[in-house]
């Protein structure tokens, strides 16, 4: 964002648990979109678009229906209406991007050839909701001048490990080898060539459907670690690990193809489509490499989630990264004012854009340390990237709270730094 309700999800930090949302961005839009966008920034801010460009961006989460729809089985008519009335909140506060979930638990906010329906809509994994929420969501974003990011989650089957809960054409359950239950859930098994095709291909149908702006993914590669649980994939890297001195290297490398052959995809099916990765914020601590953060964060990417997101970055696979630092400025275990500054030197010279992932949802929140209590805290983020001209945006975590903004903060960060409305960096 690490456990269902915040995009998921609890991660430890130094040894303790530090809630994180899962969330988990930007683009060239066709000329037409270019065109409605100019005309809608001149209508909603009263004049035309700011020369300036940047980011500014929420993530839209379906999973466990968390911001939409509000509950499953509500009429289509009810469910449009929502969903339009948070691209309007996005228009109002002067963002220009919507991270749209649509693919959430291996199902489709589409009519997909390759998977289910998905079930936040009807309550029934499968069923028809009678309308296309990703073609309208493209369609109204465009119209109100919005970027669409379609949001993949590519290995979650379930937030259950029952396979019979899936509906019996499910491809979990066609193909049942395919499948790993792990702390509490069921994933894909990201060693299996296969399962690496057929995720692509659910995927960029949506590509080739409609006309989104960006392929989003968030943290999830391989599952968070769940103290006691193995995942058991001792028989694929019997399989395919020749060659690689351990089965950490061998799974990383597995995730590496994955966003490399999708980068590649996506560029060939629509070269304008920006490929994003949002990933929990912390690479790996200094103290297990000196070319890490200085953190001391209990949850590594690259150690834990076998994602080499730096890596990433260097070899240009993807178009923009945006790392959730979802933690207060002046937190011990990872410092906001110290992970900007190291994701800046990160991006610098390779032509990735970067925007800084919002916990916006801790704003107001009183289980949260009294930094986040403050309503100047969310707007003090934005102040202190500006230091930094390789951050090019911010993306908040998520949309109901850009709704009912609990203490202020959010409207607090709008007055103070977004006087107007202004383009997506690369649509600028």
């Amino acid at each position: 964002m690490r456990q269902i309700g915040r995009r998921g999800f609890v991660a430890a930090t130094a040894g303790a648990l530090t809630s994180l949302a899962v969330a988990g961005e930007a683009v060239a839009a066709t000329a037409a979109n270019g065109a409605a966008a100019g005309a809608e920034g001149a209508a909603g801010s009263g004049g035309r678009h700011s020369t300036h460009t940047e980011l500014r961006g929420m993530w839209l989460a379906t999973v466990v229906n968390r911001d939409w729809p509000s509950k499953p089985g509500l009429p289509a008519a009810e469910q449009r209406a929502e969903l339009l009335k948070f691209l309007d909140t996005a228009v109002d506060r002067k963002l220009n991007t919507v991270v749209f979930q649509v693919r959430p638990t291996a199902d489709a906010l589409w009519p997909s050839p390759f998977e289910p329906w998905a079930e936040c809509l009807t309550g029934v994994q499968g069923k028809d909701p009678g309308w296309d929420p990703l073609g309208t969501a493209v369609k109204e974003a465009h119209k109100r001048g919005l970027e669409l990011h379609a949001w993949f989650n590519p290995y979650r089957v379930a937030n259950h490990t029952d396979p019979s809960r899936l509906i019996p054409s499910h491809p979990a359950r066609k193909h049942p080898d395919w499948v790993l239950p792990y702390g509490g859930k069921l994933y894909y098994n990201p060693g299996i060539p296969e399962v690496r095709k057929f995720v692509q291909d659910a995927m960029l149908d949506a590509v080739r459907r409609y006309d989104i702006d960006a392929v989003h993914w968030d943290d999830y590669f391989y599952p968070y670690p769940v103290a006691g649980q193995v995942f058991e994939d001792d028989a694929q890297y019997a399989k395919y690990g020749a060659g690689f001195p351990d089965k950490a290297s061998w799974r990383r490398d597995n995730t590496d193809r994955l966003v490399r052959e999708t980068a590649e995809r996506i560029k060939k099916i629509k070269k304008h489509v920006a490929f994003g990765i949002s990933p929990f914020g912390v690479w790996r601590n200094i103290a297990t490499d000196p070319t890490g953060s200085d953190t001391k964060a209990g949850v590594q990417t690259y150690d834990d989630l076998y994602a080499d997101t730096r890596k990433w970055v260097k070899e240009g696979w993807i178009d923009y990264i945006t790392p959730q630092i979802y933690w207060n400025i002046g937190f011990a275990a990872a410092d906001y004012a110290k992970l900007v500054p190291w994701w800046s030197e990160v991006v610098k010279g390779t032509g990735v854009d970067l925007y800084i992932g919002e916990a916006l949802y801790k704003a107001g929140d009183p289980a949260q340390p009294a930094p986040w209590q403050d309503v100047a805290e969310v707007s003090r983020h934005l102040t202190f990237a500006k230091q930094y001209p390789e951050v090019r945006g911010h993306c908040y975590f998520s949309a109901l709270e850009c709704v009912n903004d609990k203490n202020g903060a959010f409207a607090r960060a709008v007055a103070d730094h977004y006087k107007s409305r202004v383009r997506p960096p690369r649509q600028g």
